[in-house]
């Protein structure tokens, strides 16, 4: 069993592992462009801006399709990504949600969900958010998540400043939590 790969399942959503024949659903989810006009590569809603990061996904062994728990349409993917067993550390990102699961309570689900189970294997979590991309800063900020620095990095290729906030177990665990099942 993958560690960093679970079923988890929460009072309105279903995370599954991310699988090739996601693709088309995750494709259709990812087209709109007001989706990437605060992120760094604002043209990830094109297929061809998209395919590598899906791909990415796929090799990553952490990768989630994120699902309405009971229509089962598609609302975005995050992953577990540069998990480092000695330090007890994993980072989670590369998420999106589709517009009409913004300003709701989906995204508190779906990082209570990977929070909560990253927990169980991990001490500390990081984020990493485009310096640019304020409401990305202020949902790890909600979480209580801290900035630890800022870095020049090239995840795409193309370098850009990134904000690193840092969440310990410790932190976490002090705060309040959902109703949530891990399958």
């Amino acid at each position: 069993m993958n560690l960093l790969q679970q079923v988890l399942t929460g009072p309105t959503l279903r995370l599954i592992p991310l699988q090739t024949e996601h693709w088309p659903a995750l494709m259709q989810a990812a087209s709109d462009p007001q989706i990437w006009t605060l992120h760094p590569e604002p043209e990830r809603y094109k297929p061809e801006v998209f395919k590598p990061v899906f791909d990415g996904g796929l090799a990553s062994g952490g990768a989630y399709l994120i699902c309405d728990k009971r229509s089962g349409e598609v609302l975005g993917t995050s992953r577990y990504y540069e998990f480092d067993a000695a330090k007890r550390e994993v980072a989670i990102g590369y998420t999106f949600l589709v517009r009409s699961r913004w300003g709701g309570s989906t995204n508190t689900e779906l990082k209570q969900l990977m929070l909560d189970h990253a927990f169980s294997f991990a001490d500390g979590v990081w984020f990493h958010v485009g310096a640019h991309n304020l409401r990305s800063r202020r949902a790890v900020e909600k979480l209580g998540a801290v900035y630890s620095h800022t870095e020049t990095t090239a995840p795409t290729g193309a370098a850009r400043a990134t904000v690193f906030y840092r969440l310990d177990k410790a932190v976490w665990l002090t705060r309040p939590s959902i109703e949530r099942t891990a399958v």
